[in-house]
């Protein structure tokens, strides 16, 4: 029997810091469980501002001492990403309004997820993960701890549902 193929696509505003950083995450956790094959992760923002750019030199720099290199070029969301991916997932309560909003089909914005759904260590303060974007080194370490947390939890129901 085939296992099933997750496609996950992961957006913020820009994604040039919470998406990409997503993306690699879950991919360290795909990875780590020998599951690379069962797994398609992309990212991409909202917004067009940043697209071609690699991500922020601040999130790549903390991200890096965690032993992740993010070498995404950002992109934006596309009508066809509602297609290719199972479930998209937005970092915060305006990129999910903002994706629902592009969501083509009533199956299209089914396959609409917030990243918090899965945060569980950190969820009692936590409802979205924010934007570290005009924060100090703080906010983007925080952002990584809450990806890392709800990136597990994510792997965790994905894999324990359809295994």
């Amino acid at each position: 029997m085939e296992q099933q193929k997750y496609r996950i696509l992961f957006v913020c505003l820009g994604n040039i810091c919470r998406s990409p950083a997503a993306q690699a995450v879950m991919q360290r956790i795909v990875d780590e469980h020998g599951a690379s094959g069962r797994f398609e992760l992309d990212s991409a923002g909202i917004g067009n501002w940043h697209a071609g750019q690699l991500p922020d030199p601040r999130m790549r720099a903390h991200a890096r001492r965690r032993g992740l290199e993010l070498t995404h070029r950002a992109r934006q969301v596309r009508e066809s990403d509602f297609d290719r991916f199972d479930l998209i997932i937005g970092m915060d309560s305006g990129n999910l309004a903002d994706l629902r909003e592009l969501a083509p089909t009533p199956e299209a914005l089914a396959k609409i997820k917030p990243m918090a759904a899965w945060i569980r260590t950190m969820a009692t303060r936590y409802d979205h993960v924010p934007d570290p974007y005009y924060e100090g080194a703080e906010g983007f370490e925080l952002v990584l701890d809450l990806l890392d947390d709800a990136c597990s939890a994510l792997y965790a129901d994905l894999t324990r549902i359809n295994s």
